[in-house]
């Protein structure tokens, strides 16, 4: 390799290490350069790059708002309502995120969570209100996502850059040191990469499909209230139950103790039948 290649791959390295800083979030650290290479190179001019494409980004992209509903139902027949709840999420071409049934005899309870297009948020509320006797809470949350999904976007533009530097310079390398280094650093730039991808594709998808939280309870009519002839069946069942055990265990007491107590017993006997005599 001839000495100018030598002296310009590891400047073109540095200056290609010195993006991923610009653009990488404040919370995750960027590509730490390597060993042995020089520690001034000239910036990137992050303005250039916000002035011509940021502010695209920006207007380009839908607003980003995640849509988020909670609300207890009163009904007659929890198994009903979680089917009622399901089929409400189908037809808005939603799904149920999960769903479980809960309780004693008594008192049964239910939760289902589902998501539905967040335009159809409304249209869900209100039907998911139809199919309650009485709905006792109800709540509604949105966070506006957008200037993060943005700055997402932004980052992602850069980083792109950087690694199509990296392989530029990949190309170019001829020793195994240089190559190495190129490569770390390529690791390190898609892993970002990868990251700020995967939160967009979470953003997009929450703010797409809004998510409802509905907890179902039973509602018991008047004059049934605290009584049900099943109930007092089991309740004499268990109670019978539990006199038998008593007198169980009071059988096994007196077996145990019967040589302690037939004694006294004969004796108490003799003695009244001698006191009899003697009055006799």
């Amino acid at each position: 390799m001839s000495k100018l290649l030598k002296t310009t791959i590891p400047i073109l390295l540095i200056l290609g290490l010195i993006l991923a800083p610009g653009c990488a979030s404040s919370s995750s650290p960027a590509p730490i350069p390597p060993q042995g290479m020089p520690n001034e190179a000239p910036s990137v001019d992050e303005g250039s790059f916000r002035s011509s494409g940021g502010e695209d980004v920006g207007t380009s992209v839908d607003r980003k708002v995640i849509k988020t509903g909670h609300l207890t139902l009163e009904v007659d027949d929890i198994a009903d309502a979680m089917d009622d709840v399901t089929r409400i999420a189908r037809d808005l071409n939603g799904y149920v995120v999960s769903s479980n049934k809960y309780g004693s005899e008594d008192r049964i309870f239910g939760r289902v969570s589902i998501r539905v297009p967040a335009e159809r948020f409304e249209d869900a509320f209100n039907l998911l209100r139809q199919i309650a006797i009485d709905v006792p809470y109800e709540n509604t949350d949105s966070q506006d996502v957008t200037e993060e999904y943005t700055d997402l976007e932004a980052q992602l533009h850069n980083l792109e850059a950087t690694e199509a530097q990296y392989l530029a310079l990949l190309e170019k390398a001829e020793t195994v040191e240089d190559i190495l280094k190129v490569q770390q650093a390529l690791s390190n730039v898609r892993g970002e990469i990868e990251r700020i991808k995967g939160r967009m594709l979470y953003l997009e998808r929450t703010s797409d499909m809004a998510l409802i939280e509905a907890s179902l309870q039973e509602t018991k009519p008047i004059g049934s209230i605290g009584w049900s002839a099943s109930g007092v069946f089991k309740s004499a069942i268990n109670g019978l139950i539990t006199l038998g055990k008593v007198l169980a265990n009071i059988a096994i007491w007196l077996a145990i103790f019967c040589p302690i107590w037939i004694p006294i017993i004969f004796l108490v006997r003799y003695l009244r039948r001698r006191r009899q005599k003697v009055k006799a």
